[in-house]
């Protein structure tokens, strides 16, 4: 059964997320520092540490790089105090799989570290094409549990952002992301979605684009637009006739979240953006 490693015990947020892991029945140990990290796993084998809250971006990425001289293929997932753009790209490179800084969801930190016990992903789910501070460019696969990871990192890069402005384009970008990978590539973890997030000093823009042909908006029948005043929820029934996860509203969530949603002509590329100003 594969194990977590968190480090540090006397922090709340690392004392929530072994709670919530052990009653997901995942064995865990806990670790007292780098040091004794560093010693359990020359003694026996962990398939995902958790960083400790207390260090930083650049102190974990030291210690992962020690780490899988031991643990080549060992998952990381980094809780720090803060983040920079250039310390996202960093954790990126180094194939993190998720990066963290507060206020912590111990929930959706506890999400991602099952799926990395438990799911068949690779550090590998998300290469970087193209980063720089402003601008990073990504390819993911179609993958609902690598979505969550690369939300984890979407967060730190707008983390400068107005809480409420980034909660919004944040709600959005995930809405486009989930309905890239099921529309456009039928949650096929062969097929990819490439995402890019750009910062400029008035906007923070999201472009996805899906491998599939497209859509027109006319002809969705299974979201909520397109039912009649009449019968409100029929996208429902047609979603549970179609064997469809529950859904529909992310057309309409991510079109009021955002100042700007377009897409290409084709419908299999979209561009977010949300005004700062």
């Amino acid at each position: 059964m594969s194990k977590v490693l968190i480090i540090d015990s006397q922090t709340s947020v690392s004392q929530e997320i072994g709670e919530l892991l052990t009653a997901a029945d995942l064995q865990l140990e806990y670790a007292a520092g780098h040091i004794d990290a560093l010693h359990r796993l020359r003694s026996r084998a962990f398939s995902v540490i958790v960083t400790s809250a207390d260090s930083s971006i650049e102190e974990a990425l030291a210690l992962l790089q020690e780490m899988r001289m031991i643990r080549p293929n060992l998952k990381c997932i980094v809780l720090a105090p803060q983040s920079t753009p250039n310390e996202i790209i960093a954790a990126l490179r180094a194939r993190v799989f998720g990066c963290f800084t507060p206020p912590f969801d111990v929930d959706e930190i506890a999400c991602v570290a099952r799926n990395a016990a438990t799911g068949d992903q690779s550090n590998e789910d998300i290469e970087v094409l193209s980063a720089r501070p402003g601008w990073i460019a990504v390819r993911v696969n179609c993958r609902l549990a690598t979505a969550d990871r690369l939300m984890s990192f979407a967060r730190q890069f707008a983390a400068q952002l107005p809480e409420t402005a980034r909660q919004e384009i944040m709600l959005a970008l995930r809405e486009i992301l989930i309905n890239a990978m099921e529309h456009g590539a039928a949650f096929n973890p062969d097929q990819v979605v490439e995402v890019n997030a750009i910062r400029t000093a008035r906007t923070m823009t999201f472009r996805v684009r899906d491998p599939g042909a497209g859509f027109r908006k006319e002809a969705i029948t299974h979201a909520v637009h397109s039912n009649s005043l009449d019968d409100p929820t029929a996208h429902i029934v047609q979603r549970n006739q179609e064997g469809m996860r529950a859904g529909g509203y992310g057309l309409l969530l991510a079109a009021g979240t955002v100042d700007e949603l377009i897409y290409n002509e084709l419908g299999n590329e979209v561009i977010l953006i949300k005004y700062l100003d």
